[in-house]
């Protein structure tokens, strides 16, 4: 049985909610259990149909995006919000994503991408685009040292494969993508990140990148 993915839609231009919905609804994997057009109306559906991923504009009226972002994620944590949006301004990425967005994507961005960000997002994991991890880890690299543990020890900690999965996660490749590359299964990309967060105590996969930019490993 297909495991359906309930998506809330919210955008204030009409027409590109109707075009997206109709873009999803062919998926046979995802169920448009709803629309907004402003954050504050975003708040109303999560709570009415509690979706599993909410894909949410940023600059509209009565209530932003980022903002509802920020209350979705304090109020309803099992509801993941990913951002679909035409701004990539370092100030919103970083808003976004401190008010706990999982996804950063751009309205150009393709249909494949955007569906792979929306699955990503509902097996827990993050999803930028290279061009919105840039920033992030320039952002990081200006950031005060966080790592616990001495640059020789999460050296050797980490195996050669584990090395090559984590550089390839720096440039914003998802696990799909990590898979196709090293010829091997989606499940074993996932199974190494697993271990390389436990070995660098790592929260997920930017807060790995990071702890390895600060250290030197990348």
């Amino acid at each position: 049985m297909i495991k359906m993915i309930k998506i809330l839609i919210v955008d204030d231009q009409e027409l590109f909610r109707e075009g997206l919905f109709t873009l999803l609804s062919v998926q046979e994997d995802f169920q448009v259990v709803g629309q907004a057009g402003n954050g504050e109306e975003a708040l109303l559906e999560v709570a009415k149909s509690h979706p599993e991923i909410v894909l949410m504009d940023l600059r509209m009226p009565i209530l932003a995006g980022v903002d509802a972002t920020q209350r979705i994620s304090q109020q309803y944590p099992q509801t993941k919000v990913i951002v679909l949006t035409t701004f990539d301004e370092d100030e919103l990425v970083f808003d976004a994503l401190h008010a706990g967005a999982v996804g950063y994507l751009l309205k150009d961005v393709s249909p494949e991408k955007l569906f792979e960000a929306i699955r990503s997002a509902s097996r827990g994991e993050y999803y930028l685009l290279p061009t919105i991890t840039a920033k992030v880890m320039a952002e990081f690299t200006r950031m005060p040292r966080i790592s616990k543990k001495p640059f020789n020890e999460l050296l050797e900690n980490l195996s050669r494969r584990e090395l090559e999965i984590l550089k390839m996660v720096s440039i914003g490749l998802s696990n799909k993508e990590i898979a196709l590359q090293l010829v091997i299964a989606e499940g074993t990309v996932k199974n190494h990140l697993t271990s390389i967060f436990n070995k660098l105590d790592a929260r997920d996969r930017m807060h790995a990148v990071l702890i390895a930019k600060e250290n030197g490993l990348l």
